[in-house]
């Protein structure tokens, strides 16, 4: 039987391996897909340009319908690389209304939930003048 997931896979042409590689993908590796980039300040404050985004997050919307509105981040979902946001639902015909799953691409992060025990972050050295 063949290995779901090739660790020794680099890249290819074909969107039905990348398609594959991407559903196929272990979680520790998942996690680093779902990275939103930083707002300027934050990035001169951690020297990165991306982090891996968690609940409690607070979010800007880039794209989309939502473009411009901020909220934190309620879930993050790994199986299907999403982001559900508090306070942008959709209305759906029945009446109720839902969370809108986002693309992790489509954000921004505007301020980071530090109390997380797992996040480290260093803050970057300030250079000597």
């Amino acid at each position: 039987m063949k290995q779901k997931f090739n660790t020794s896979w680099k890249a290819s042409k074909q969107p039905r391996k990348q398609r594959k590689y991407l559903a196929n993908a272990p979680l520790h590796l998942k996690k680093k897909l779902v990275g939103v980039n930083l707002s300027k300040e934050l990035r001169q404050k951690y020297g990165k340009r991306t982090i891996a985004v968690r609940k409690g997050d607070t979010v800007k919307i880039m794209k989309g319908k939502f473009k411009g509105k901020k909220g934190k981040i309620n879930s993050v979902s790994l199986k299907f690389s999403k982001v559900t946001i508090d306070g942008i639902l959709v209305k759906k015909q029945d009446g109720s209304k839902v969370n809108v799953k986002l693309q992790p691409s489509n954000l921004q992060i505007i301020e980071l939930h530090l109390e997380d025990k797992k996040r480290k972050l260093e803050k970057v050295k300030e250079e000597k003048k």
